[in-house]
């Protein structure tokens, strides 16, 4: 390779660079830096349903009783952090939340028995998703809209990033023990929170309190119908995702695969995002956000439906790998349009109640997905498939509406419900 084509080669790696994560405020990469730290070790949450099975030896029922109790937990997790966001700030209701979720993730841990188990489940969903609601205002309160999509990239770059280190250490740990994935999940959530709570300022306006509860509140959120029915078409689409996280490790174990083999297989998700997210980021925000959202939604149909062909650990990978394609399309892309249909003030509610999409369908998931597993990893995986042909077409006859709103609020037009 002769000078110049290194030259031609470094000079466009600066480019994707500059083009990824050139101009975003210093307080957005403390953000960022504690999310990867956070995610470096997230080993609970996805063997959960191992840890049931293996150390406490659970039945299949039971284990999706204690999974949805999690999601039950989680339910109002993110309405909370949502009010709290609006109300005492961004940067203290972060700062809680991890600390919280880092005592109710060593409670998990040394449960014992089904019912005390249900118990630190739920505690571990209430507080889990707390801190969610305030780190996604702090982004929209800290980068302009025409760079967010960016932003909320690279925090999914970031958290993708942390994952796909902690799936394979956590596969490799879990053989020796699930111990340690407890003491390590809830040290590095307290440490995001201290980190948060020492370097990150407020942005929080101190208007905000006052002015959320003469809009609404809530209420206001509520009735916006074309938030209303996002809302509802990102439940459908959680179903079918949060299978990755319940019934897929058990489904790769029924084909006689081993713990670690699910680790490496979704360590596929974390290392595509790393590998595309940069190079996507700045695509994805010239784009149009509902065509994005509904490609995305047909990958993930695509990749949770081809799933039901798969036997082997590589197998598995390039399905992960084909809905992670879906999530790249759709993750930074839906929470920059909900910041956009957010009024400034409400900003806090709005990803709280968005967010509440994603815990119901960590309540839903588990039920179903083990009801449908019980009939075969088949009947599971088509069910999926068919779940976001629904959901893409519903996306297709939203569009419309989402243009418009998004033309308004570039025009300066008042926010109004459509």
């Amino acid at each position: 390779m002769d000078s110049t084509t290194v030259t031609r080669e470094a000079g466009w790696s600066v480019r994707v660079a500059r083009q990824a994560a050139g101009g975003l405020p210093r307080p957005f990469w403390v953000l960022w830096a504690g999310t990867l730290i956070n995610r470096l070790g997230m080993f609970v949450e996805p063997f959960l349903a191992l840890y049931l099975s293996s150390e406490r030896h659970l039945s299949l029922t039971e284990i999706g009783v204690v999974l949805a109790s999690y999601g039950a937990g989680s339910v109002p997790s993110q309405l909370i952090g949502g009010a709290l966001a609006d109300r005492i700030g961004r940067r203290a209701t972060l700062t809680a939340g991890m600390l919280a979720n880092a005592a109710a993730l060593l409670g998990l841990g040394y449960a014992r028995g089904l019912g005390p188990l249900v118990v630190a489940s739920i505690a571990v969903g209430l507080t889990i998703d707390l801190y969610r609601p305030a780190a996604s205002a702090l982004v929209a309160d800290l980068v302009p809209a025409a760079d967010r999509t960016r932003a909320f990239g690279l925090i999914f770059w970031a958290v993708n990033l942390g994952f796909s280190v902690a799936m394979v250490l956590g596969g490799t740990l879990a053989r020796a023990g699930f111990a340690p994935l407890f003491w390590a999940d809830a040290a590095t959530c307290a440490l995001f929170g201290l980190l948060v709570w020492r370097a990150m300022p407020e942005t929080l306006p101190a208007v905000a309190d006052g002015a959320g509860r003469a809009d609404g509140g809530f209420a206001t959120v509520l009735r916006d119908p074309l938030f209303v029915a996002f809302l509802l078409l990102t439940l459908i689409v959680e179903c079918v995702y949060m299978q990755a996280y319940t019934t897929l490790p058990l489904a790769m174990s029924d084909s006689g695969l081993p713990a670690q083999a699910y680790g490496l297989a979704m360590a596929v998700n974390g290392l595509v995002i790393v590998a595309v997210q940069p190079v996507a980021a700045g695509w994805l925000g010239r784009r149009d956000k509902a065509t994005m959202i509904f490609c995305g939604i047909g990958c993930f149909g695509l990749g949770f439906g081809l799933t039901a062909l798969a036997a082997t650990t590589w197998e598995y990978g390039v399905c992960v790998a084909i809905w992670t394609i879906g999530e790249i399309l759709t993750n930074a892309t839906a929470v920059a349009l909900i910041a956009g249909l957010a009024p400034p003030r409400l900003r806090g509610r709005y990803t709280g109640v968005f967010g509440l999409a994603f815990s119901v369908g960590y309540l839903i998931a588990p039920v179903a997905g083990t009801r449908l597993l019980a009939h075969g990893r088949p009947v599971l995986w088509l069910s999926c498939a068919g779940a976001c042909a629904v959901a893409a077409a519903w996306q297709l006859a939203l569009g419309p509406a989402i243009r418009r709103r998004e033309a308004a609020a570039g025009a300066g037009a008042p926010h109004r419900s459509v």
